[in-house]
């Protein structure tokens, strides 16, 4: 048994946290013994909190949402703080998240594996009392990103940050107004980028008005439910098929390069400085890195290693501009984009947001050139909290 699946059996073990059983999960290692741990282990002990969150994690990792963040909802009800602490702590990191799946909150343990930096996880919702008193912290990073559900919770945090005594990193006032239609407001007439107007729509209210379009559930991430759209007829598929009550509509704008491929990179903007994460290639207008065959070709990981290489001279100088206009306006320490380039050179903006994944767990034999880019960025968000401190 290894050294994971050992401390997934102990009762009331320390937590566990995301990083160990997602990498575990990247390297395509059977995860059903970690999760029968797990579920044996809060079986026996339904007061084990720890347990209860560590076995959330793993079953959204098997894809089982539901069964989750029920067993989240179980850990909560025990307790909402947890703490991930270093192995050398150098400083405290206070970490304010909200309830929900992986992808609600910025995946904060990935940013800082080995960083000597401990972690308090304060979880806030709706239906628990908030607490009168929190760890003490060196700084506070607000980590729940913009949903339907965390904007009120954002709204009544940001009544509390202005008198914070400690730095607060992502101002939460300012994720919540990056949901989709607000962010393309936002960034409306900012000079190098392209984002299609976008518009929350309620599903009676849904119409034809012109393709093709893009159309996706309220809240909907990695793709869920996302569709594009040429005709009525695919629209009248697809609502009958989507059972949600609202939906953001948008403009599909085709951004292939001259040899039919569709790339689309993930950039991180730390304190405004960018930083990529990754670029997918792909035959498919929606690109997902995972599904854009890049470990099957050579010829794409060649061309997103020179591309990670160059990045600072090369994609990062051209829209200089333009991400110097998505820093100033959003006014987040920590922001990640995803985006591409139209063919006429402007930076084509599909998302922005707090939480989409940033790591280095792939493949070190598939993707070596991925290690010094990601080192490099988890050390400019190492240094800014080390600003922020200071």
């Amino acid at each position: 048994m290894d050294e994971l699946l050992r401390a997934a059996a102990v009762p009331f073990a320390p937590l566990i946290g995301m990083a160990p059983p997602m990498r575990r999960a990247m390297q395509g290692r059977d995860m059903g013994p970690l999760a029968a741990a797990l579920l044996r282990r809060v079986r026996d002990h339904p007061d084990d909190a720890n347990g209860l969150l560590d076995a959330a994690a793993v079953l959204q990792l098997l894809g089982q949402p539901d069964a989750a963040m029920l067993l989240q909802q179980r850990a909560l009800d025990l307790q909402t703080s947890y703490s991930l602490p270093a192995e050398t702590p150098e400083m405290v990191l206070l970490v304010i998240m909200g309830p929900g799946e992986l992808m609600w909150n910025t995946p904060v343990e990935l940013l800082l594996e080995g960083a000597g930096v401990s972690l308090e996880l304060l979880y806030l919702t709706a239906h628990h009392p908030w607490p009168e008193t929190v760890p003490q912290h060196d700084a506070m990073l607000v980590a729940m990103a913009e949903s339907d559900a965390n904007r009120p919770l954002l709204r009544r945090l940001a009544e509390a940050t202005p008198d914070w005594p400690r730095a607060v990193i992502n101002a939460p006032e300012r994720i919540a107004a990056l949901s989709r239609d607000s962010v393309s407001a936002l960034l409306a007439g900012a000079d190098g980028v392209v984002m299609p107007p976008t518009w929350r729509t309620a599903r009676e209210a849904v119409r034809d008005e012109g393709y093709p379009q893009i159309i996706r559930p309220t809240d909907s991430h990695a793709g869920r439910d996302l569709a594009l759209l040429t005709h009525g007829g695919e629209l009248r598929q697809y609502l009958a098929q989507v059972d949600a009550a609202e939906f953001y509509l948008s403009p599909f704008i085709d951004y292939r390069s001259a040899d039919g491929l569709y790339r689309k990179y993930r950039v991180a903007l730390i304190d405004g400085r960018p930083f990529i994460s990754h670029m997918g290639i792909s035959s498919h207008w929606m690109i997902h890195y995972l599904n854009a065959g890049m470990e099957h070709s050579a010829a794409k990981r060649a061309e997103e290693a020179e591309r990670m290489h160059d990045f600072d001279s090369g994609f990062a100088q051209r829209h200089a501009l333009a991400l110097q206009q998505i820093h100033q306006r959003a006014g987040l320490d920590y922001l990640t984009i995803d985006c591409a380039e139209t063919a006429d050179g402007q930076l084509l903006v599909f998302e922005i947001g707090t939480a989409m994944a940033v790591h280095a767990m792939d493949d070190e034999q598939l993707f070596p050139y991925k290690q010094p880019a990601m080192r490099k960025l988890f050390a400019a968000f190492r240094q800014m909290l080390d600003r922020r401190r200071r």
